[in-house]
């Protein structure tokens, strides 16, 4: 090797340790960031300058998008959990119909300002195999016995019987016990949203990397499972596709230090689209400095129309659809916060 060679190897290798050294963080919390989540030194060195960066990552397997971004945010991370908490105004957005938080203990009328219409569900053409919406079998079958589908009120009181099979399905999820829906028979091709969600766990060991306990709490989130964890769950109905969908999701606050907090969603159910998803954002110190932080935010979810033939050239489409609601959604949030920290 030359010495001019020597030369730029060493500058490259010194401009990388300054980067690192300069984000100041956790080795191991830096490890996941450079390794599992694949960021650069470049990155790190936009990242230190205030630019979003965000990049694809590898997926593993028929119909999964995985993405990532970071920034710089000139507040305390708490101003970021704390909207968090405050999940209607974080999520506000036009896309973004209808949400609310579920109580606890949960009640039916956390899903008062659910509305399910036409466009959303309609009992009276829902069949096993063939149903606007995702239900197991069993669940299917209630509408059939429980609903005259040639009564007048036919379609309200399949709307107020799909809220009670949704509030069932967390009660069941939170107990940690039997009776969640583990199957969706909506369609020629069963789908079981339990299997696809530890298929996406087994893709990001960075979650359990970061905090021990964490994998196994998201699988089974009964109360006092992970010491210090804050857990809520939302329902919100949003804008996709060509119909809506309706969701619930399981939200964790827990802070691994006091420089580094973690938070991460999982898709408990959705009435289309999804197959399962999660996502981990990471809010750490930038610099030691509590008035700042870097957000990290990694998210996996699995889509049963981006598999089959035309697969590839959908999740291509969509990953890159998703890299820009990322980088949009970091910008929102950055200037937020900042905009309440001047």
């Amino acid at each position: 090797m030359t010495p001019r060679r020597v030369a730029l190897l060493f500058v490259l290798c010194a401009g990388s340790a300054a980067a690192m050294q300069t984000l100041d963080m956790e080795p191991d919390v830096r490890a996941v960031i450079t390794q599992q989540l694949k960021f650069s030194a470049s990155d790190l060195a936009d990242l230190r300058r205030g630019q979003i960066v965000k990049h694809g990552l590898p997926s593993r397997a028929p119909g999964e998008i995985a993405v990532v971004g970071a920034v710089r945010v000139r507040a305390p991370k708490t101003a970021f959990l704390a909207r968090v908490r405050d999940i209607a105004r974080f999520k506000s957005g036009p896309d973004v119909l209808q949400i609310g938080r579920f109580s606890h203990p949960r009640v039916l009328d956390d899903l008062a300002r659910l509305t399910v219409d036409a466009d959303d569900f309609d009992a009276r053409s829902c069949r096993v195999g063939d149903c606007g919406i995702r239900l197991p079998a069993a669940a299917i079958g209630r509408f059939a016995r429980e609903i005259d589908v040639k009564a007048p009120d036919a379609a309200d009181r399949g709307a107020a019987l799909f809220k009670q099979m949704l509030l069932e399905n967390v009660a069941a999820y939170m107990a940690g016990g039997p009776g969640r829906m583990t199957q969706f028979d909506d369609g020629p091709k069963a789908i079981r949203p339990e299997d696809e969600f530890e298929g996406l766990l087994a893709d990001m060991p960075e979650i359990g990397a970061l905090m021990p306990g964490l994998p196994n709490h998201l699988r089974r989130a009964t109360p006092g499972g992970l010491p210090g964890a804050e857990d809520f769950l939302y329902w919100s109905k949003e804008k996709f596709g060509l119909a809506p969908f309706i969701t619930v999701t399981h939200v964790t606050i827990v802070c691994r230090s006091a420089a580094t907090c973690l938070m991460t969603t999982r898709d408990v159910y959705s009435s289309r689209y999804l197959d399962a998803s999660i996502a981990l954002a990471i809010t750490t110190d930038a610099g030691g400095a509590p008035d700042a932080f870097d957000l990290v935010y990694e998210n996996r979810s699995r889509v049963n129309a981006l598999k089959g033939g035309l697969g590839g050239l959908r999740r291509s489409l969509a990953e890159r659809r998703a890299r820009g609601g990322l980088e949009e959604s970091l910008r929102t949030i950055k200037s937020q916060l900042e905009a309440v920290a001047r």
